[in-house]
């Protein structure tokens, strides 16, 4: 934020930031006029002046919308040149989030954010941790014949992401865990062999790959979450169902991110205790 305390000064900054507005606007001072309802010389006014006084909030304004900026950047009250819709634009997006396996959004996200950490909660178990099976079981119904293919892609993304040096703390509400072993809810009709080799994958990555990959159970009736991905410092995104909300504005980041380190405060235990709960979980299949 910009201090000035003297009128001369506010007013000096006033007309500076008016003048590079209509520069960068390419505008006129007879458009400018125009625009703002006003005669040409009381733009003229505006901007050759040395009086100490402001133009009324009306004027600031209407001169604001006709150049595309914020009438706090121009009043000084601001460094952002940018209008509330913009900077709203800019730090939140909606973007489509498609039945396929690692979309070309998510992908993206992930190179964007690579060396960053990638704090994630997954609606069910994490795409990049399931087996080829599961994979298939999953998404054959919705990709029909082209399932194999887009498994293929998809290992060769996720396999990149494995392999881009950022770290992977994935948080996912235990009961998840316990419903996909006893084969209920969600993962209804999925063969006992496919939950013993998923269990069994799980456990030789976290032993290849752990503490770069962390896991976290945490119990939903004390804490709860939506899907939530956050890279880094860069963005975080909840994901809808059909879409995803990505936010970018540093003040919304880091309380997503709070949130997310609530989560793993509040971890049924920790992921170096992995193994030992999968192994259960694994003993629990008929």
């Amino acid at each position: 934020m910009i201090e000035k305390t003297d009128k001369r000064d506010r007013a000096h900054l006033f007309r500076t930031r008016l003048s590079q507005a209509m520069e960068q606007a390419a505008e006129t001072q007879s458009g400018l006029a125009r625009a703002a309802g006003v005669d040409r010389s009381t733009i003229s006014q505006l901007l050759k002046t040395s009086d100490a006084r402001l133009p009324n909030a009306q004027l600031v304004a209407e001169c604001a919308s006709a150049l595309g900026v914020s009438a706090d950047w121009l009043l000084g009250l601001s460094e952002r040149p940018e209008q509330a819709a913009d900077l709203l634009a800019a730090s939140l997006t909606m973007t489509e989030a498609p039945r396929a396996l690692v979309d070309e959004q998510i992908f993206e996200w992930h190179k964007e954010a690579k060396g960053y950490k990638i704090r994630h909660v997954p609606a069910g178990l994490p795409d990049m941790l399931k087996t080829r099976d599961m994979l298939r079981w999953e998404y054959a119904p919705h990709l029909g014949r082209t399932t194999d293919q887009a498994i293929g892609a998809s290992e060769d993304r996720l396999s990149w992401m494995r392999q881009a040096r950022s770290d992977y703390e994935i948080a996912m509400p235990i009961h998840d865990l316990h419903a996909f072993a006893r084969a209920e809810g969600y993962y209804a009709g999925l063969p006992p062999e496919t939950r013993r080799a998923q269990i069994d994958w799980m456990l030789d990555l976290h032993a290849q790959l752990y503490p770069t990959l962390r896991l976290y159970p945490f119990d939903a009736r004390k804490l709860f979450s939506a899907p939530v991905t956050i890279f880094g410092p860069l963005l975080a995104v909840i994901y809808l169902g059909r879409n995803y909300i990505a936010f970018r504005d540093t003040e919304r980041v880091q309380a997503i991110t709070a949130h997310f380190d609530g989560l793993i405060r509040a971890s049924e235990s920790s992921s170096r205790d992995l193994p030992a709960l999968l192994t259960d979980l694994r003993a629990e299949i008929a």
